[in-house]
């Protein structure tokens, strides 16, 4: 009797061990720095999320340097997120990536100008220098004075066009009549710079009727159609959903976590904390499916440059409810 419970006990801690073992490992790329931007994934790293649906997700932070489709082309990840007018525009060049979840509702991009400039139209911008990002980011910006009929070449009537680094500077040194800015992050580093919000205007793109969708989840398409993979990213949507929707829920805490994995020390609690209430404005309503109308959109955007548009022609299966369905 002793030697069939010691038995049976070796079975059921080598089941254990083996259970363990049989996560599926998951590389996620981010389009960015680590920051509330991204809090929905390292919540449901931290909470157990992913442990609970037998995933091992390694997250990369992005930065400046990576481009999320390299990255995925070359190997480097199994998911990653990026904007939607920079992963058409990198499947039309040729790296086949897909849209399989969408946490992001609503856009975060603006443009922020200092009121003393006199700019208080869009139409104003015609002569002005504007900060804008590149890196795939310049694609909203591109198509919104493609829409507008403005030049971006800085001839008359047109616009300067200053690329931009990921800071505000250029604002803030009267460099830039206007820069690039996100609702939840640089608008606010001007803020805590010292210039009131009575001195800003801000033109969000939501409200120009340019919006194009922002942070998405992309996968290769060879992968969809491997069984294994789809089951384990249906498991990673729903985990990173639920992680979402906690952190829309507990604001201070998400941004707590996400703070505990920044490992350069770069951010802070104020900064991260106010980053994740704007965030979650932006993650609202979604339940990770892709909406057709606000992909449509995005298409339409894209597609309306004139004689240099983001992509040349409507795409064809760059989006995928496989994941999705059924959420």
């Amino acid at each position: 009797m002793k030697k069939l419970m010691a038995l049976s006990l070796g079975l059921a801690v080598g089941l254990s061990s083996g259970a363990a073992l049989a996560k599926d490992k998951l590389t996620l790329q981010l389009k960015w720095v680590t920051q509330a931007q991204f809090a929905g994934y390292y919540v449901a790293k931290d909470k157990g999320f992913y442990d609970a649906v037998d995933l091992d997700v390694e997250i990369k932070p992005g930065g400046p340097d990576i481009a999320p489709a390299q990255v995925i082309a070359g190997g480097g990840a199994d998911v990653i997120i990026d904007w939607m007018p920079s992963a058409l525009a990198s499947r039309e060049k040729g790296v086949p990536i897909v849209n399989i979840a969408q946490p992001f509702k609503t856009s975060g991009m603006m443009l922020t100008c200092l009121k003393e400039s006199g700019i208080k139209s869009p139409e104003d911008f015609r002569g002005r220098t504007l900060g804008v990002w590149f890196f795939g980011n310049e694609y909203p910006f591109l198509s919104w004075m493609s829409k507008l009929g403005i030049p971006t070449d800085g001839s008359d009537g047109g616009v300067k066009v200053l690329k931009q680094g990921f800071n505000v500077d250029p604002l803030l040194q009267k460099q830039a009549d206007c820069i690039s800015t996100m609702t939840y992050n640089e608008y606010w580093q001007i803020i805590d710079a010292g210039i009131s919000a009575d001195d800003l205007i801000t033109f969000k793109y939501e409200d120009q009727g340019v919006a194009t969708l922002e942070d998405g989840i992309y996968v290769m398409e060879a992968d969809l159609d491997d069984a294994a993979k789809v089951d384990m990213f249906k498991r990673f949507v729903k985990a990173s959903m639920q992680g979402w929707k906690f952190a829309e829920e507990h604001p201070d805490e998400a941004a707590e976590i996400v703070l505990e994995n920044d490992a350069t020390g770069a951010q802070t609690e104020k900064h991260q904390k106010r980053m994740m209430r704007e965030i979650s404005k932006l993650t609202a309503g979604s339940n990770g499916s892709l909406d057709k109308a606000d992909y449509d959109r995005t298409v339409a955007s894209l597609l309306s440059g004139g004689s240099d548009p983001v992509i040349s022609k409507a795409p064809e299966g760059a989006t995928s409810d496989k994941i999705t369905s059924g959420m």
